[in-house]
């Protein structure tokens, strides 16, 4: 259970019998790569004690301040995983996130009444037909000649079932496909509305073509996140003579709805991928869970015979057993990428694709 930070301090001195349990800097390469925390944190207002003397994984409630004044009390967990899935630098502060993303106010709709068959009418819906009063998902479990009930027993099992209406229309099911892909939210009326899973959907724009561990070219894959990799990605390719053309890599589990994954750089006939890291503007890209997200990644193109090569920048720490650590794209990382494939697949077989 968390405690105050004199209290943990204080334990801690008792414990292990010394007047500081660990010296400044102990753990300074923990949180340098998380420059926004560093400047959130201020000793004075943590009973002296400076940041690099909290480990990462203590269970201790710490004081932070945002740029913006806010204070808040968070642990270094809770501090660590805020970065979720959006990119605004206001998401390390919640009071600032809170204010980055108003509440929604939704208005009072009209009373439209009920169809025929007892569900209720919606107001924002035109019918398409005004004689027929049974509602829009009567008419599609007519079509598909499924019932509701037969519909609702297809979903996965254990499915926990949340209303959010009290005549239960807008029920939220866990749907699972039959290839076996992880579970899915969604209302029976999104079922028959034609979502179906979304990694199947995925997959049928490029990946089911190919076999596991094959690279090709995604029309998914993102654009590059800055103009580093495109630049690396010029150097390597007047040192190699291979194909860096190609985007994706097939998977044999779904990552992220997918089943395939994008790395900055490809090397299809070393099978070698190529990662170029940084913190990102605002300091959150590749820590907190976007760093365990790197890890699947890397362990799912480990898993069909692919290496990866992570250039790891802005004190961002090795998590790979073949990563760099670096401070810009440069000739000099270049050429320390190719030796990096030797030690991989061996140097007489790199030297047969070096120009």
């Amino acid at each position: 259970m968390p405690e105050s930070v004199e209290q943990w301090w204080a334990r801690r001195q008792w414990s292990k019998g010394v007047a500081v349990p660990y010296a400044i800097g102990t753990y300074r390469s923990d949180w340098e790569r998380y420059p926004t925390l560093i400047r959130q944190y201020h000793p004075d207002l943590n009973h002296g004690i400076v940041l690099s003397q909290v480990p990462p994984a203590a269970d201790v409630y710490l004081l932070w301040e945002c740029d913006a004044g806010h204070r808040f009390i968070a642990t270094p967990e809770e501090q660590r995983s805020r970065p979720g899935g959006t990119r605004r630098r206001s998401v390390w502060c919640p009071r600032c996130t809170e204010l980055a993303v108003p509440k929604r106010i939704h208005l009072p709709q009209p009373d439209a009444g009920v169809h025929i068959c007892g569900h209720e009418r919606d107001p924002r819906r035109i019918e398409a037909d005004p004689g027929d009063d049974r509602c829009y998902l009567c008419r599609r479990l007519d079509r598909t000649e499924l019932t509701r009930e037969q519909l609702v027993s297809m979903a996965a099992p254990g499915s926990r079932v949340a209303l959010s209406a009290e005549n239960g229309t807008a029920a939220t099911y866990s749907w699972q496909c039959p290839a076996g892909h992880p579970v899915y939210r969604a209302t029976v009326e999104r079922i028959l509305g034609g979502r179906r899973c979304p990694t199947c959907r995925h997959a049928r724009g490029g990946a089911d073509a190919v076999a596991p561990g094959e690279a090709f070219v995604s029309r998914w894959a993102p654009a590059p996140a800055s103009a580093a990799e495109p630049e690396l990605k010029r150097l390597l390719a007047e040192r190699l003579d291979v194909d860096l053309g190609r985007n994706a890599v097939r998977t044999a589990r779904p990552f992220h709805s997918h089943l395939e994954v994008w790395p900055d750089i490809l090397i299809p006939e070393l099978r070698v991928a190529v990662e170029y890291d940084t913190t990102g503007r605002h300091g959150l890209e590749h820590v907190g869970p976007r760093e365990a997200s790197d890890r699947a990644k890397d362990r799912l193109l480990r898993a069909v015979g692919w290496e990866v090569v992570r250039v790891r920048c802005g004190k961002l720490q090795p998590i790979g057993p073949h990563d760099l650590v670096a401070g810009g794209v440069t000739a000099t990382l270049a050429q320390r990428i190719v030796d990096r494939l030797g030690e991989i697949r061996g140097e007489l077989f790199v030297a047969a694709y070096l120009r």
